[in-house]
């Protein structure tokens, strides 16, 4: 594999990808029938402004309050997240990618209604998790991206989940290796605990060490402080929670801190 695709996507090295977190949906837990979609719009209309106006190199968009998340995620979660996107479709300014917590197949499907360029998830290995047993079978979501005429889509693969362990007590030097060499991923995405948890950056580089040639991300708790530290080793970032007022996972986009966190990679590269 190479990264030179990275520049030709996002136009520049060392991009920023930043999380519009949709509020929950119809079917979700936490979704408010009273306030309805069109609460859910606006909400993720107000942080995409925020993100792009703060400078950002692209959005990924996400059900990150569909709390708890499902691993064979409904229909009715998908074709609300493909509403959303396409009534904000016209507004998009940077690439944008796609992640329907926590199902591939899911997601390979709204980036092909939405024409989204790229797609996070959990697309190889066995763990153990807060949300079960989570099993995956890459060979079928890779084979998907055919069924549904998108070869270009690029996957970047979660190897380090959130809430979850491996199976089978191998490290993530190990994991990063075998997942490169069969599933020929076009990005590793390395995380921490949870949402807005620091990645270790010693993580990173043995990561980055191992498969030199493969798009390695920070997937969380990427930090004005901590950024300079993190892209010394990945290739780019996923950030959402520090762009957030008072860099808070349940608030909305903060423009100030998104604008300051750019200016300080943009002084890096």
């Amino acid at each position: 594999m190479s990264t030179k695709w990275i520049q030709e996507l996002f136009g520049t090295s060392k991009p920023i990808i930043a999380m519009c977190h949709l509020q929950a949906m119809p079917g979700d837990p936490y979704y408010d029938p009273q306030r309805g979609m069109d609460y859910v719009i606006e909400a993720a209309r107000h942080d995409l402004r925020g993100l792009q106006e703060g400078g950002v190199d692209a959005v990924m968009f996400s059900n990150e309050f569909s709390l708890p998340y499902l691993t064979h995620v409904k229909p009715v979660t998908t074709a609300a997240m493909a509403r959303v996107i396409g009534e904000l479709k016209s507004e998009i300014q940077v690439p944008y990618g796609v992640n329907v917590l926590w199902d591939p197949m899911a997601s390979i499907d709204l980036a092909a209604a939405t024409g989204a360029s790229f797609i996070r998830e959990i697309i190889s290995g066995v763990y153990a998790s807060d949300f079960g047993l989570w099993d995956t079978d890459t060979g079928t979501t890779v084979r998907h991206k055919q069924e549904v005429c998108r070869k270009d889509l690029k996957l970047f693969f979660n190897i380090v989940p959130e809430a979850a362990k491996y199976l089978g007590g191998r490290g993530i030097t190990e994991i990063a290796k075998t997942t490169v060499f069969n599933h020929r991923p076009d990005a590793l995405c390395v995380s921490g605990l949870t949402a807005g948890a620091e990645t270790d950056s010693q993580t990173l580089c043995q990561v980055k060490q191992v498969v030199p040639d493969t798009a390695v991300f920070c997937n969380t708790g990427c930090r004005l402080e901590n950024v300079e530290r993190q892209l010394a080793y990945a290739d780019g970032a996923v950030v959402g929670t520090t762009f957030k007022v008072d860099g808070k996972f349940e608030n909305g986009v903060d423009t100030k801190r998104v604008r300051a966190f750019m200016d300080k990679v943009r002084s890096l590269r």
